[in-house]
């Protein structure tokens, strides 16, 4: 929902832990684990506190949906595997991606202190999620992380004429001395499928070069894309083999699936991707004279400088500083109904 829809609504307001805990319960009362419930729960309602909607409450019902199709076991416990010094590799036992990456989050800081690098490599899992909070902790513990994901096939490749890339979105996040971390997350499609589900939700048009529709002719409008149509990369043959690096390093490298390699039409209302997910964390301390956070402040300076008025990241901890003092602004009939999911009188 957009601020300018949440203006006009009737709005509560919920503290950081409150909605978490509201989350957690829902996941919870639908068959969660109380470890999934609450990795889950703390992803979905910080994204919703910084204001990525997107990925925030609204990806509730798509997660119950999956769950309740028996397409994700919400019960999964991640098996972690020690591979090499700069390796950890997790089989996410077709449960979700964040569970997996917090299984193996001290083995993978571990290795990255150790060798100055490490790799985590999570296969068989549901990222449903934004990405940036995999990367953004690292960044506040002085570490750079990437971080790379590929999804649903759903985007024509530049120059094809039938969809068979995911979204594919690529996070990065850099610690920055005096201020917070260089965190982005972009989508290597023009548009993020979850932002084209809310253009549809709302009645409201997309900009020219996000899609096209069934029989392949460009379109603005967000039903005609999600009902056969696809989307496109964004920037042409260039996003299209960044989108291609994606499927390599996210499936390939990790033994994931494709994004054109898994079947849900057995288990209606599945929405979670099956695929997998790479993690690179480098710690920068090894290398460039342990000066790289003050070397990325004077990144932005002089960014800045040039004029530069807003820098990635920049609208998500304005934001974020803002709910944290008024409280997480939510539509009192979605807040309704998150309490009926959670099972609340």
């Amino acid at each position: 929902m957009s601020h300018a829809t949440l203006a006009q609504a009737d709005v509560e307001h919920l503290d950081l832990p409150a909605l978490t805990d509201l989350l957690q319960r829902i996941f919870l009362r639908h068959g969660t684990s109380a470890e999934v419930a609450r990795v889950l729960a703390d992803n979905c309602a910080r994204a919703e506190r910084d204001g990525s909607h997107s990925h925030g409450v609204f990806r509730i019902p798509g997660y119950l949906s999956s769950l309740a199709s028996g397409w994700v076991n919400g019960q999964a416990v991640p098996q972690v595997e020690n591979v090499a010094p700069g390796v950890v590799a997790v089989d996410a036992a077709g449960g979700f991606a964040q569970p997996a990456l917090a299984a193996a989050r001290e083995l993978l800081l571990s290795k990255a202190r150790s060798a100055g690098i490490a790799v985590l490599a999570i296969r068989n899992s549901h990222h449903f999620a934004a990405l940036w909070p995999d990367v953004e902790p690292f960044a506040e513990e002085g570490l750079v992380a990437l971080s790379l994901v590929n999804s649903m096939t759903c985007v024509v490749p530049h120059g094809a004429q039938r969809p068979l890339f995911g979204t594919n979105p690529i996070a990065f996040a850099a610690p920055r001395e005096g201020a917070e971390p260089i965190v982005f997350d972009l989508a290597t499609s023009a548009i993020a499928h979850g932002d084209v589900q809310i253009a549809k939700r709302q009645g409201q048009p997309l900009p020219p070069g996000m899609g096209v529709d069934r029989d392949g002719q460009p379109t603005c409008d967000p039903a005609a894309i999600l009902d056969g149509g696809a989307l496109l990369p964004f920037g042409g043959h260039k996003g299209s083999a960044l989108s291609m690096m994606v499927e390599l390093l996210a499936a390939a490298l990790t033994g994931g699936n494709f994004s054109f390699e898994f079947d849900w039409s057995q288990h209606p209302g599945a929405q979670t991707p099956w695929t997998g997910q790479l993690l690179i964390v480098i710690d920068p301390n090894h290398l460039g004279g342990g000066r790289f956070a003050q070397r990325s402040g004077e990144l932005v300076r002089q960014m800045q400088a040039v004029g530069l008025e807003r820098m990635p990241g920049d609208r998500r901890y304005r934001t974020r500083a803002k709910s944290l003092q008024e409280g997480i602004p939510l539509a009192a009939a979605e807040l309704a109904r998150l309490r009926a999911l959670a099972g609340d009188d």
